[in-house]
């Protein structure tokens, strides 16, 4: 049980921690959960509390039933020019949202466009509706993707899919987006969040430590050559060799039940 109280900041709706997992939910339907830079700062604001609370193990982030989100707040990016764009928190804002140490799980109904397929792919794992579409419309703005969109996606699916995306801003389906690796898995739309919730709760079960350093020597792997991100891996392996819970993974295994994780 979290000691700590999670509020909802405008534009979200936050549920739990129940069973290690916390939900945070867009929730601008008016606007199609568009990103605007004080809802990524709630979104910034609500995972740092969460980064410290040892009864959160994992996060569902997750949207609407018909738009995940459709793209950055367009009212709010007509009114800046190019020193307003320079000088603005957003890189910054998703910046933090990627430098969380804990897993997220995203769930996709319906569209994730723009700064919503940038925001997703931020997830360490995404379940993805049947109606989910993924896209980098931006060139139709006579823009492009500035959150990652050029880059998360090229290591998602590879160049050829991401220059269709990215220079004809043509959607995929969460078909083809499983079948090019963008997503984990694709749920009936009404079983999504359900499946998200749970692949999150076995996620929170197990080892909090060996989870931590598990995604960080996956999420190295698209940062460093191959030798370097064996040198890490090996490196994270050694320092689980010193944990209580594998001294207690271990022994539960030989002794035949279930381990009890301490997080130390």
């Amino acid at each position: 049980m979290s000691e700590l109280t999670y509020p909802s900041p405008e534009g979200l709706l936050v549920a739990g921690p129940e069973a290690g997992v916390l939900e945070i939910r867009l929730d601008r339907p008016d606007a199609r959960n568009a990103l605007s830079t004080p809802l990524l700062r709630g979104i910034v604001a609500l995972l740092q509390q969460a980064a410290g609370d040892d009864a959160v193990r994992c996060v569902v982030l997750t949207g609407g039933d018909k738009v995940f989100a459709a793209g950055a707040d367009l009212a709010e990016m007509a009114s800046k020019d190019m020193q307003a764009v320079l000088l603005e928190e957003r890189p910054q804002l998703f910046a933090a949202i990627g430098r969380f140490p804990k897993p997220v799980v995203g769930a996709v109904c319906g569209y994730a466009l723009g700064g919503g397929c940038e925001l997703v792919m931020h997830a360490d794992i995404i379940i993805a509706g049947e109606s989910a579409q993924f896209g980098q419309p931006e060139i139709n703005l006579g823009i492009i993707p500035g959150a990652g969109g050029t880059q998360r996606l090229t290591h998602a699916v590879g160049k050829s899919l991401a220059m269709k995306m990215v220079l004809a801003g043509e959607f995929i389906s969460a078909r083809e987006a499983l079948a090019a690796g963008l997503v984990a898995e694709v749920a009936a739309d009404d079983a999504c969040l359900a499946r998200a919730h749970e692949l999150a709760r076995k996620i929170a079960g197990k080892a909090p430590l060996a989870v931590r350093l598990a995604k960080d020597a996956v999420l190295q792997s698209f940062e460093t050559p191959l030798a370097a991100g064996m040198v890490l891996e090996r490196r994270n392996f050694v320092v689980l060799a010193g944990t209580d819970d594998r001294n207690e993974g271990v022994r539960a295994f030989l002794e035949k039940r279930k381990p009890v994780w301490t997080g130390r």
